[in-house]
């Protein structure tokens, strides 16, 4: 048996990488906003991917081996139950998007070429200082979502798959660097020192694995343990949907440029998305179950992985 902290250490700790190279990353380099675009396309389709065919259906079947044991004939009760923590993550990252008033990476290009973030509200400099505190904050909150949607996609299947969480690990390393990025872009508009958004970049850095470790640290050990991963998946699944499809909607009305590049992209995402289901059903089937209920349970997923 495979200690889930192992690999969730190594994945904490590329994804702190990419979060602080990402943070750095208009320091570095001049940004374009078809580049941008096409990227975030790319990464949101795949964390699309992910949320709808990893963790949704895995969610499901870690609820039906847990209810089997006690209730074989609840399985409706337990998909509904399911199905109401994915509205529950769905709700929450949509509030925190709300509440907390910023875009995620939706950038464009000044005549002079100079890279911006568009902000709501008031486009003044007294609003600057709210808008990128409001974005670390809401960006902060979702990231620690995202470090539970890791430990739980982690503990899952770290007794049967040695990549256990991967497909979760590859979309939230892509992802983190754009966070860091607005975060970074934000600040420089408002005239922060590069010490100052180095300090808040490695603070933030650090979100993904709070997360993780929120999760692995309170996971209820014993008979429950079961239900609350497939709780926290179902949750993450929600959440992953909402950041991805809040990334790739808005194209549909202010990106009607590129439509084929960015279409592209899109389908590239979703494409990995299902290679890795794939690699994961296959990696699965040459590995031991930990136990029959699991290994029905498990077959459902396998179903959906091979679509």
């Amino acid at each position: 048996m495979t200690d889930p902290l192992v690999p969730l250490t190594y994945y904490c700790l590329a994804i702190l990488a990419a979060s602080l190279a990402g943070g750095m990353v208009p320091v570095w380099f001049r940004l374009t906003h078809r580049r941008m675009q096409i990227a975030v396309s790319f990464v949101a389709a795949a964390m699309f991917g992910i949320g709808l065919l990893h963790m949704l259906p895995h969610a499901l079947a870690e609820a039906r081996a847990a209810a089997a044991a006690s209730d074989p004939q609840a399985t409706s009760a337990t998909d509904m139950r399911i199905m109401l923590w994915v509205l529950a993550g769905w709700l929450a990252m949509f509030f925190i998007e709300r509440f907390f008033c910023y875009h995620h990476h939706d950038v464009e290009t000044e005549p002079d070429g100079t890279l911006h973030e568009h902000e709501c509200g008031d486009h003044g400099h007294d609003h600057h200082d709210i808008t990128w505190a409001g974005a670390a904050l809401g960006l902060t909150l979702h990231s620690i979502l995202g470090g539970v949607a890791l430990g739980a996609s982690v503990v899952h299947r770290h007794d049967t798959l040695p990549l256990a969480g991967l497909g979760t690990f590859l979309v939230i390393l892509l992802h983190k660097p754009f966070d860091s990025m607005t975060i970074s872009m934000l600040m420089e508009r408002n005239d922060r020192s590069l010490r100052w958004r180095q300090t808040v970049n490695g603070l933030f850095s650090l979100a993904i694995p709070l997360g993780a470790a929120i999760f692995y640290l309170g996971l209820t050990r014993g008979e429950s343990t079961g239900a609350v991963v497939a709780y926290a998946l179902a949750f993450s699944s929600g959440t992953f949907l909402c950041i991805s499809l809040s990334d790739l909607l808005p194209e549909l009305q202010f990106h009607h440029h590129d439509r084929v590049k960015l279409s592209l992209a899109l389908l590239a995402g979703l494409a990995v998305s299902m290679a890795v289901a794939q690699l994961e059903g296959l990696v699965h089937r040459h590995a031991p179950a930990v136990s029959p209920a699991a290994t029905a349970a498990e077959s459902s997923v396998d179903s959906v992985s091979s679509l």
